[in-house]
Order: structure tokens, then sequence, then C-alpha cells
């Protein structure tokens, strides 16, 4: 073991602490400013009773895959119900960047690392993530007081006392499950994706196979990304509407772009729209969901609102063949085209089973006062979006086949001779 190496070791092992809280500090303040700025631009700042940074903390608890419950009261006379599953995958992405680049800081430059060094210094920060999690699940939680309105709900309320509220609260055990989840799944994925961090001796000849899927994937996703703010950002300047285009950006636009991509590739979602609920995506998408108590959303029912989206086709293709040519150029000369297809078709096939899982959305809240009110209508509202999984699954794995070889022959001519570096 050289000397550097040793050197890098000890410095981990005697500072490893302080990195590891800027690390953690880092992510949490990054999230959390996201998260702030999104939920102003939405007019949450608005709320009650200094709820925003409740609501901030609650934000970043749904980010990495904790649960908040909503819960609804308003009285004997009365019945209430609530419920909501959405990730914020904006704040999401920008907690996994932050997280992910502390985690590689020490580990760079450098060929081998013991398993023990990388199990340590993860274990750092899982500790203080553990604690970050803790205190997040306990601070999010508010109740609100709602109004009924000028209506006879407003008049009935009135006569029997009924004060409606809602609220909601984290449950802690599963926020800090799966927290800690979502926190293994970002370190393992850093250490997939660099191809200048050390691993462990007996997991570098995964390396060749491995790092260079993983890093075309996130390339691709970041792309897609880049992509949709860039032209969010034309339409508010355009067109207008600046503070409901910063919300989507800086909360919803992996949920929205990501979207597309799977639905480029032909992929199915079905969903519903109803009440005063609404997506942060195009009109075109909001109207198909909106036009059946179950709609399918796909190439061929959007195309029959705007031809346009036939183009979705074409940016998956581009982006897919530019991801798989990256993945090729960074891969052993030695490596065939169809074991590229191979790699290409089971990384694709992965990235499309995470936006299905992290994808969907589900919303529902309904207040009924001696029978009145039916738990919808104009106090309430119904919205969900799932995707058709192992079909969508299944054209990931198509799309990557045929990009993958593609993708292999056009390296050819500029692909580095010789191994892949480690170091």
């Amino acid at each position: 073991m050289s000397s550097r190496t040793l050197s890098d070791q000890a410095v981990v092992a005697r500072h490893g602490w302080v990195q590891a809280v800027a690390t953690v500090l880092g992510a949490l303040v990054a999230m959390g400013v996201t998260a702030g700025l999104g939920l102003w631009a939405a007019g949450a700042s608005d709320l009650p009773d200094n709820a925003f940074p409740r609501v901030v903390a609650a934000t970043v608890v749904t980010a990495v895959g904790g649960t908040i419950e909503l819960s609804g009261n308003a009285g004997a006379l009365a019945d209430t119900q609530a419920g909501l599953t959405v990730i914020p995958l904006s704040v999401t992405l920008v907690g996994a960047l932050v997280l992910g680049a502390g985690f590689l800081r020490p580990l760079r430059h450098r060929a081998v690392a013991g398993a023990a060094e990388l199990a340590g210094w993860a274990a750092r920060i899982a500790v203080l993530w553990l604690l970050t999690l803790l205190g997040l699940a306990y601070g999010a939680r508010q109740t609100f007081e709602l109004s009924l309105g000028g209506d006879t709900l407003a008049d009935l309320g009135d006569l029997f006392g009924v004060s409606p509220k809602v609220g909601f609260k984290t449950d802690v055990p599963l926020t800090v499950l799966f927290g800690l989840l979502w926190l293994a799944g970002v370190l393992v994925l850093a250490l997939l994706v660099s191809r200048g961090a050390a691993l462990p001796a007996r997991l570098l000849r995964f390396q060749e196979s491995v790092r260079p899927a993983a890093y075309a994937m996130v390339v691709l996703l970041l792309a897609y990304v880049v992509l949709g703010t860039v032209i969010a950002l034309v339409v508010a300047v355009t067109r207008g509407h600046a503070a409901e285009t910063l919300a989507v950006v800086l909360l919803g636009m992996p949920n929205l772009v990501w979207l597309t991509l799977t639905i480029g590739l032909g992929a199915t979602w079905n969903g519903r729209v109803e009440g005063p609920f609404g997506l942060p995506m195009p009109h075109v998408l909001d109207e198909v969901l909106r036009s059946s108590d179950t709609a399918a959303l796909n190439l061929r029912t959007l195309a029959e609102h705007d031809g346009r989206v036939w183009w979705l086709v074409v940016v998956d293709a581009v982006l897919l063949l530019a991801a798989a040519f990256l993945m090729a150029a960074r891969s052993p000369a030695r490596m065939r085209a169809w074991q590229h297809a191979v790699h290409m078709a089971v990384a694709v096939a992965l990235t499309v089973l995470m936006i299905c899982l992290v994808g969907r959305i589900s919303a529902q809240y309904g207040l009924s006062v001696l029978g009145i009110g039916d738990l919808g209508g104009d106090l309430g509202g119904d919205l969900f979006l799932k995707p058709e999984l192992w079909a969508a699954v299944g054209l990931g794995l198509l799309w990557g086949l045929v990009t993958g070889f593609l993708g292999a022959l056009l390296a050819r001519p500029v692909r580095r001779k010789g191994e892949l570096k480690t170091g």
C-alpha cells in the first residue's frame, strides 16, 4: 500500500466526523433551501400559524422517502378524509447530488479502498443522517383550520359548531427506515457512478460493466432535468406565470420530465384528476387525465390533443443513443457490441423501474357535513397517477438493447484502447 493511500486513510479516520457533518449539513441546507424557495413560489408562505417551516420540513421528509400522514377532524356531525403520496423529486435530486459529492470527496484519486474504511465512512454519515431524520420527523407536524365558505355548509357549520381541521404529521418509524434506505441507495449509486472513487479490491472486477452504465443513466436523467428546466424558463419568460414555473422547477421538475421520458418510450400511465387538484405538467396532460374516471396517459391519447407529443419519441431516441455512446466510450475497448447492448438494456430497464416507483402520485381530500358535500365537489378532490409497471420496464429493455448496440458501433472510432482506468 502506498504512503499516499495510508495518509488518505489516516485523514479520513482522524477527520471523518468533521467531513461527515459537513456532508450531511450541506445536503440538509441544500434540500431545505430548494424546498423553501419552491414552496414560497407556490404560495405556501401565506399558510397560517407560522406553518411554513414545518411544511418545508415535511417536504424534505417526503423527498427522502419519508411518510407524511394527513388527518382531518370536523366534529361528530361531519366526516373528512385525506391522503397524499408524492415525492418532490427536485428536492430529492439536490440532496442526492450533495450527499454523493461529499461521500466521494475523501475517496478520490485512489485505486483501492478497504471495505472497513468504506463502511466506517458510510456509518459516520448514516449516524448523522439518522439524527437529521429524527429532527425533521418530529418537526414536520401541523394542523390547519379550514373555512367552509359562505354556502349551506357554512351555515350548518355555524349552527352545529363544526370547525373542520386538517393536519399532517410524520410517521417516524417509516421515515427513519425509508430515509436510511434512501441514503444507502445514494451512497451505493455514488460509488457506481464515479470512475475516480476507490473500491475494495474484490469489487474492482465489476466496475468495467457497471460503472459506465450507471454513469450514463445518471447523465441521461440529469440531461432531461436540464432540458426541462430550460424549456420551463423560456415558457415563463415568454408567457408569464413565473412564480408557478419556479415552483415546478424547484419541487417537481424530475417528476415531470422523467414521466415524459417513459411516455416517449411508449409506456402508459393511468390516472385521474378531479376537483381543485392539478398536476405540475403541461395543460394537455392535465386535460387527458380529466377526460374520464381512469384515463390512460400515453403517446396515443396525448396525440389526440396535441400532435407535437410525437417529438418525445425523437428526444428519447437521441438522448438514449447519446447515453449509449457515452457508456461505450467509457468501457474497455475489448467489450463487444452485444455486451454493450445487454448492459444498456439492463440499465435503462432499472432506470424506468425507478421512475415508475418514485413517480407515482396520489392525493385526496373531502369534507361532508350531515351528508352534504359528499366528500367531494368544491370541498374535495381526487388525484392519482400510476404506471403500467412491467410493460414500461419491458419497453426500457427493448430500447436499451437497440440504442446500446448502435451506441457501441458509433463509439468504435473514438473509444480508448485498453482497460478502463481505475484511479
